[in-house]
């Protein structure tokens, strides 16, 4: 297995989809950072990487234990993920 995997990200925050590589090696709670921060950047609207985002399997609809590594996860190539911000 390679060490970056390309998914698909849909931020219904700013009802955009963006195609992006991370890294299998990573715990989710790191590539949700790495995620938004990326998002942010290209989508030039600013998104806090202190709120709270979970990631969502748009397929199956199962959200991601944030300490889990991305390659124990069902995680793989052209997977696609919803980042929710969950609202407290």
């Amino acid at each position: 297995m390679n060490n970056k995997i390309l998914i698909n990200v849909d931020v219904p925050e700013i009802d955009c989809d963006y195609d992006l590589f991370i890294p299998v090696n990573e715990l989710v709670w790191k590539v949700n950072k790495l995620v938004i921060k990326s998002i942010s950047d290209l989508s030039g609207i600013p998104l806090n990487t202190h709120d709270n985002y979970i990631f969502i399997n748009k397929i199956t609809n199962k959200v991601y234990n944030s300490n889990e590594i991305i390659v124990d996860t069902d995680i793989r190539n052209g997977t696609e993920l919803i980042l929710y911000k969950l609202w407290m």
